[in-house]
């Protein structure tokens, strides 16, 4: 009898030291999932704030005074002359910030600080609305850009600064592949804080 209540007990106590590591194992692999999710959202914000914050173009554009006369006006298509193109680059600016930032309080934090952990939470929720509401308002210009908007005569200029539009279309699509990273982030975060809080 006595036998078998050691063998018992070993049981439990093996079964609950593998408990421990499978719950150790879990934890590092969430952590590492969080930490790539970060690199990735602050190199995608980082990248479309950097290719649109260099974006600009210069072209010469005949324009005709008269039928027979036209005159070459060199003209310029750069990101700050459109206050949401401005928006755009620093809505990316801070979530770039933001995602630098909370890689190092994140990971050199000691321990589990739940306020730490809510406001990331929090903070993640914030730079996926600055983003797509950034993207939405740099999307809004650039369609016009490509299309023109024939109710009120203007015309499309892409395919003048076809340059200029491909780049701004292209920080645009990362900005929104980032957003969604940080979308990702706040789900995870969320996930693992309700499954933290069911422990109890």
């Amino acid at each position: 009898m006595e036998n078998q209540n050691k063998v018992s007990m070993g049981t439990m106590d093996g079964l609950q030291s593998i408990e421990k590591e499978m719950k150790m194992a879990n934890q590092r692999t969430a952590k590492s999932r969080e930490l790539l999710a970060r690199l990735l959202a602050f190199a995608l914000t980082f990248v479309a704030a950097i290719l649109f914050g260099i974006n600009k173009q210069t072209k010469v554009v005949p324009v005709l005074i008269t039928p027979t006369l036209p005159l070459n006006v060199t003209v310029s298509a750069k990101w700050h002359y459109l206050s949401a193109f401005v928006y755009f680059v620093a809505s990316n600016a801070i979530a770039c910030s933001y995602a630098a930032l909370s890689i190092l309080f994140r990971f050199t934090s000691k321990g589990e600080s739940n306020i730490l952990f809510k406001m990331i939470i929090i903070l993640d929720t914030l730079m996926v609305a600055l983003l797509f509401s950034g993207n939405g308002a740099a999307m809004a210009i650039a369609l016009m850009g490509y299309k023109g908007n024939s109710h009120v005569q203007w015309k499309e200029v892409c395919s003048v600064f076809g340059k200029f539009c491909d780049q701004g279309a292209v920080a645009i699509g990362l900005s929104q592949l980032g957003s969604l990273v940080f979308l990702l982030l706040a789900l995870m975060s969320a996930l693992s804080s309700n499954k933290s809080s069911s422990n109890y």
